[in-house]
């Protein structure tokens, strides 16, 4: 494929607010850099704490005008379709923009981030008409009384997506909030903001009301913050590190803003010694390498019975050396660069902190020097629950793997984390495979598969990896508020 920047369509490098582009109202902007080469090849707005308000009063306008309360549940489904119909017909271009912006494979992109983006608003247009609540029985004094429920938009939302899936991550929360009824304000992280300004272009495109969806560029530090601190906000929808979403839940502490967190992850992958191996080696590499290892719920923990554990390790470091690794707009990568200098940084200080602690380098361990951000894909054996990389979220194409002894083990082991996003089992018999979901603290267990996301399978984490869910029917619910109604009839 050509890498030349001449195939790529960049979307305004302004704020959305209120159905217009405009600059930052003091004008600053931000330099935007391809992973890949390290290229400066753009820039976005960086928005002040103004522009801001300017964006939450016209999303809280929007939010009470008749045009958009009074609109019919079933025309509201019709602009998400809309929207999804043109993220198909742009795909191409989107994937080709992910991949300037993130680094990762265009025809990853293709493949997995555009279908997924075009699915949710899909999927949240058929709910749009289906939000209600129930009839209730209520005879507290023996007199007649008419009750029920209403679902309710929770109101204007501030929402903030994370670098490794800019795209996909913006159609969730977007679709989602829309359908619910929600207006909002949309907060992409400052390196890969792009694709998020073009799905502004495309749901203005698509008819949905001008003010309805806000796309506010800049520094978390400063944008962010203005949007959590703003009393015009009534919720928060948050993706990204725990160490973050930490300081959110203390910041909606003061004006109590409902609150979604998708966090961290330091995500298990378990495999018994009756699995089937052919699947279960690359599985488990994929798991971890899959997007550079830049994924919250990435297999980075590989726990392995001990009679296979040997197996195992040769197996996934074999596979990781024939891994192609490069730029991302080259038909043949796999793995494309890390998002950023700092973050290859960050992935070798871990590694060589493992080094440092113990343990054995069967593959990889080193940066791939050269223009661009490359992280050769590793494996790390002999890993200790004691050890940093046993406990800390990485982010990169890091594996950190320990033998077990039994069931039991295997269990304690997947739960010894501050974190509970994923689970990845590999086992050929059910009753394993089904003990295993049952006792390991995670959102979600795959068993013998991985990265199955579907709109209508809700997305979340226990202990440290957030509050509440993404997507499907109890994804929705986070963007509503229930309302009881009694009527005295006698």
């Amino acid at each position: 494929m050509n890498t030349s920047l001449d195939n790529l369509v960049l979307p305004p490098s302004k704020l959305l607010i209120n159905g217009e582009w405009v600059d930052a109202s003091n004008g600053q902007t931000g330099d935007v850099y391809d992973p890949a080469t390290g290229e400066n090849f753009t820039s976005i707005a960086i928005a002040t704490p103004d522009d801001v308000d300017t964006a939450v009063k016209a999303a809280r306008a929007t939010f009470e005008s008749d045009e958009w309360r009074k609109m019919r549940p079933l025309q509201r489904g019709k602009l998400l379709e809309n929207v999804a119909r043109l993220i198909e017909e742009n795909a191409e271009q989107l994937a080709l923009l992910e991949s300037y912006d993130n680094g990762k494979p265009y025809h990853f992109a293709l493949q997995v981030d555009v279908p997924q983006a075009a699915e949710i608003f899909r999927y949240m247009g058929g709910w749009c008409s289906k939000l209600h609540g129930q009839t209730l029985s209520v005879s507290p004094d023996g007199q007649t009384y008419h009750a029920y429920t209403r679902k309710e938009p929770v109101g204007v939302v501030g929402a903030i997506v994370p670098w490794n899936y800019p795209f996909a991550m913006a159609a969730w929360k977007v679709a989602t909030a829309l359908a619910a009824g929600c207006t909002m304000l949309l907060k992409p992280a400052e390196i890969t903001s792009l694709t998020a300004l073009r799905l502004g272009e495309l749901v203005l495109e698509a008819g949905i009301p001008a003010g309805a969806l806000n796309v506010i560029t800049g520094k978390g530090s400063v944008a962010g913050q203005a949007m959590l601190e703003h009393p015009d906000v009534d919720k928060i929808a948050f993706t990204g590190s725990t160490e973050v979403g930490r300081q959110l839940v203390h910041a909606c502490a003061a004006d109590f803003k409902r609150l979604t967190l998708e966090l961290g992850g330091k995500s298990p992958t378990i495999i018994m010694p009756d699995a089937d191996l052919e699947k279960a080696i690359p599985g488990a590499a994929m798991a971890i390498f899959f997007n550079s290892g830049q994924i919250c719920f990435a297999g980075s923990r590989l726990l392995v019975h001990e009679s296979i554990y040997e197996e195992v390790i040769q197996g996934i470091s074999e596979f990781a050396k024939q891994l192609p690794i490069g730029n991302g707009r080259d038909a043949n990568t796999v793995l494309g660069p890390v998002v950023s200098k700092a973050q290859q940084d960050s992935i070798m200080r871990y590694v060589d902190i493992a080094k440092e602690e113990g343990a054995r380098v069967t593959t990889g361990g080193e940066r791939i020097e050269g223009e661009g951000y490359y992280v050769q894909p590793t494996v790390l054996a002999d890993i200790t629950p004691d050890m940093t990389v046993f406990k800390e979220e990485i982010f990169g194409p890091v594996l950190a793997a320990t033998p077990f002894k039994d069931i039991d083990e295997a269990v304690a082991l997947a739960n010894d984390s501050i974190y509970g996003l994923g689970c990845n089992v590999w086992s050929q018999d059910i009753n394993t495979a089904h003990t295993l979901a049952n006792r390991v603290e995670a959102g979600t267990v795959w068993v013998n598969c991985y990265f199955i996301i579907d709109p209508d399978m809700p997305f979340g984490g226990f202990k440290q990896s957030g509050w509440g869910r993404e997507v499907g029917e109890e994804g929705i619910s986070e963007y509503l508020e229930n309302k009881s109604v009694c009527v005295l009839l006698d």
